[in-house]
């Protein structure tokens, strides 16, 4: 009997008991495979619940555990290291027939990934405010410039208000506000990582775009000029105070 049939019948509760498979103890294998079958489900869940505890309050318990359950089927774990386990949530939900009454779940569940990835992003110390003024201060070479975003910032884009939906169930007394939340409302957030605390930052549509183009290595002009053209209320220096001010830039590059 090899692994890979072991781990498809593990996983997958249509599949007969692999041949071959036998019990220390001379117990019924099928028997005893359907006990292990349901532990590694019902751990693999439990895990995707501690991941997106907002995703899962929107839907209910119930219905999140049974899309997890699927999802697990779906795409089982390909790696040991189970804390990046779930990224591939977000796109199964959007495609999970029984979630497209909340258009805005995906999104959320994207939010809830970001969060995860910075937190378990590698350190940088940020850009101190002197290094990039003394970059700007040369004129001629600003459009070369390069800034490098520290290795935690995230982005959050959505047509939906999944940030301050996400705000609201981190407060108590703010889940009073749900009723009056327009979720029609595009938002946008910055997700990074300060000190031990995952912050998540909601920021014009015209900074995301910026920090978009960086994350994409863009230069400092191109990025600007996206964001501008898609935003006309973009500010390139206020952009850049409030990014040097959440430590979301690390380094500046000038070739």
């Amino acid at each position: 009997m090899s692994q890979a049939l072991f781990a498809a019948a593990l996983l997958d509760p249509t599949l007969p008991c692999p041949a071959g498979l036998t019990a220390w103890n001379g117990a019924d294998p099928t028997r005893r495979l359907a006990v292990h079958r349901n532990n590694v489900v019902v751990s693999l869940v439990d895990d995707l619940a501690d991941t997106f505890p907002v995703t899962q309050q929107l839907v209910g318990e119930d219905f999140f555990r049974a899309m997890a359950r699927a999802f697990v089927q779906h795409s089982p774990p390909t790696s040991p290291v189970m804390v990046f386990y779930g990224e591939a949530l977000p796109d199964f939900i959007a495609g999970f027939g029984p979630a497209q009454a909340l258009p805005c779940l995906p999104d959320m569940a994207r939010l809830e990934v970001a969060r995860v990835r910075a937190c378990h992003a590698a350190d940088a110390p940020p850009l101190p405010q002197a290094d990039i003024d003394m970059a700007l201060s040369h004129a001629d070479r600003v459009d070369e410039l390069r800034l490098v975003c520290h290795p935690s910032v995230g982005l959050c884009q959505s047509r939906y208000a999944v940030v301050s939906l996400w705000a609201a169930h981190q407060d108590a007394a703010l889940l009073d506000t749900l009723d009056t939340l327009d979720l029609a409302k595009p938002e946008s957030a910055l997700v990074l990582r300060q000190a031990l605390d995952v912050v998540v930052l909601p920021v014009p549509h015209g900074t995301a775009l910026f920090a978009q183009g960086l994350l994409a290595h863009q230069g400092l002009a191109m990025a600007a000029a996206h964001a501008m053209a898609a935003d006309p209320r973009f500010d390139l220096s206020e952009t850049l105070r409030l990014l040097l001010a959440q430590g979301a830039i690390s380094s500046i590059f000038q070739p």
